[in-house]
This record gives structure tokens, sequence and C-alpha cells, in this order.
């Protein structure tokens, strides 16, 4: 099978096409057939991180991906040869992401994908939906799954709403049934807000934006889905509800972040970082069942006039495909490994 593999980490030179032997799953595993590798921030920082040497000896990248089960190992139930399905983190602990024509993967990993989404929509998913699902049910009060109508009365802002989590925040919030605000930083990305169903759509950076949130909100928001805590830690105490939640999962904008201690703690509010890979395999197959049935609901839609653009390339063409996430291209990248059929 072809693969792309890389045995040092650095930029995205390291990344090569090679040919290599077809895994067989062992117990508890599958094999997929790889039809679309999404890629996310995370797989081209992993690449390039010089902070500790590689866990293997050589490493297939991406999380993320559809495809196509193509063999199934001793002990699992619930998912056949032929079945189509989306996975999650497919190189968590593990040599083989999806940037490869076939991936072995723990079952869990592999989720039925309905029938009427596209492969491209099941390799959007992993990372960025779980990821926004995870920052919209950890409120001391809300609920720990979503549904429709789970998170009705609420106000959810999402900060970066044209981004590929906040896309999926968008969508998954408008689902369980709140009111969305969210921020972005051009026309162009208002557009795209709106397009993923968010209700109120405002710019930063801005002055007023604090009073134009508070105007929508009088009360507060419940949740906020956090891109740049580094820069908007103050902008989030002034807006949250008592007893409001503020899930960051992301350092955009620094390492560090800063906060008035008393008017935090006045409103009880709950500092929740957010990282998938260590998040625990309850949240993540809660996750991964309610975007399944927002999937199947048809609430996750993907594409420009869904609001999340999408970039396309070969599975040559993985190193470009990272540059491009890398650089910070607007919407989802993907790379179509194979033909569906």
């Amino acid at each position: 099978m072809k693969a792309i593999t890389y045995s040092q980490p650095g930029d995205s030179s390291v990344l090569s096409l090679a040919e290599r032997p077809l895994p067989e799953p062992g117990a508890g595993e599958v094999r997929v057939r790889i039809v679309v590798s999404g890629v996310n921030p995370t797989d081209w920082k992993a690449r390039a991180s010089t902070d500790r040497p590689l866990a293997f000896d050589e490493v297939t990248p991406n999380q993320d991906g559809a495809g196509i089960v193509d063999a199934v190992g001793d002990g699992v139930e619930g998912l056949s040869v032929g079945q189509r399905v989306w996975v999650y983190l497919a190189a968590h602990q593990r040599p083989t992401g999806t940037a490869a024509e076939y991936s072995v993967l723990p079952a869990e990993r592999a989720v039925p994908l309905a029938d009427a989404a596209s492969f491209e929509l099941g390799a959007s998913l992993g990372v960025p939906a779980m990821t926004a699902h995870r920052a919209l049910t950890v409120h001391e009060d809300g609920p720990s799954r979503l549904a429709p109508g789970a998170l009705s009365g609420r106000t959810v802002l999402v900060q970066g709403g044209a981004g590929a989590v906040g896309h999926a925040a968008i969508q998954l919030a408008v689902w369980a049934g709140a009111t969305v605000i969210a921020t972005v930083s051009s026309d162009a990305k208002e557009a795209l807000a709106r397009a993923a169903g968010a209700h109120h759509v405002l710019r930063y950076p801005n002055e007023a934006l604090a009073d134009g949130i508070r105007e929508l909100a009088p009360n507060g928001v419940e949740h906020i889905v956090e891109v740049a805590i580094a820069d908007n830690a103050g902008l989030d105490v002034e807006v949250i509800a008592n007893h409001g939640t503020i899930g960051y999962y992301a350092d955009n904008g620094g390492d560090a972040f800063t906060a008035a201690v008393r008017a935090s703690f006045a409103k009880n509010v709950r500092w929740q970082g957010l990282l998938l890979y260590t998040v625990g395999e309850r949240a993540l197959a809660a996750a991964a069942e309610d975007v399944s049935a927002a999937v199947a609901a048809g609430a996750l839609p993907v594409g420009e006039e869904a609001g999340l653009p999408l970039s396309g390339f070969p599975l040559d063409q993985t190193a470009a495909a990272h540059d491009a996430v890398e650089s910070g291209v607007t919407g989802k990248v993907l790379i179509r490994v194979a033909d569906e059929d």
C-alpha cells in the first residue's frame, strides 16, 4: 500500500510517499481503506515538534479520516467489512495515521458514517467536532450529552466562528437548541459563521465587543468556546453568566493567560481546558455517538455554502496539505487518498 511516512521530526519536507506492506488488524482492531484523510493543526505540530524523540521508528500522520472497513480483527462487534466509517485519533499512541491507503486502528475509533454523508464530511469530523462537543458539555448545570433541545434557553459564544472547531461548535449548538453568538475577524469569515448557522456574528478587534455581546445576552452567556484564551480571557469574564464555563482548546494569541481573580470567582467561572487526546474514553465515546447523530440528522454539513470551505490535495501532496494548515488557511484541509469504489 502507499503511505506517507516520516522518521524524524521537522518541517513538511520530512514527509515522503512510500510503499509499505498491507497491515493486518489484531484483536479489537479494524482495517479501514481510507478514502479521505483530514488534516488538523495537531498533525503538523506533532510532526514538527522536537521536544521529544518520535515514539515510533516511523510514523504515518493524520488523526482523522473516512473510508470503508476492509478487515475486522477478533472480538470486534458492531462493524463489518464494507461498512462506511469516519475515524478519529487514528495516530494517537500509534504509528498508523490516515495519510495512507489503509489504516489499522482500535475498533472504537471507527464510527459508522450515515449513508447520506460524504467521505469529505466524515473526514472533517474527528478532532474538530469532538472538541466542540466537549466544550458544549462541561457546564456544571448543563447537559453532558447533545441532542435536539439539550441547550434550549442557553446562549453559546463561539470565539473564532470561522475555524474548524468554531464551525462545528456553531452547528452542534444550533442543533441542540442554543442561541449562538460568533466572533470573527473579517467580512468573509462573517459570511462563513452565518452560513454555519450562527444567530449573531460580531467582529473583532473591537473595543465595544463586550458591550455588543452583553446587549445580545444581558444575563451573560452560559458557554464560551474559546480558541484564543490569551487574547480573550478578560472579555470572556466580562460577558460570561454566573456559573458559566469557558472551554479553551488552543493557544492562538499566546501560551499564557491572565484574568481578574475577583471577577472570575464572583461569577463562579469554570475554566475548562480541552484536549481530545487526554479527555478519556467515556467523553470520546459520548462525543462520537452524539456527533454521529448530528450527522445523521443533517446538522453538520461541510463546504463553503455550509460555512466550512474544503481544500483538497492528493496523497502525494500531503506535505502541501500540512503547509496549508500551518499557514492558517480558512476551512478544512482534506487529502483524497482513493476513489470511493
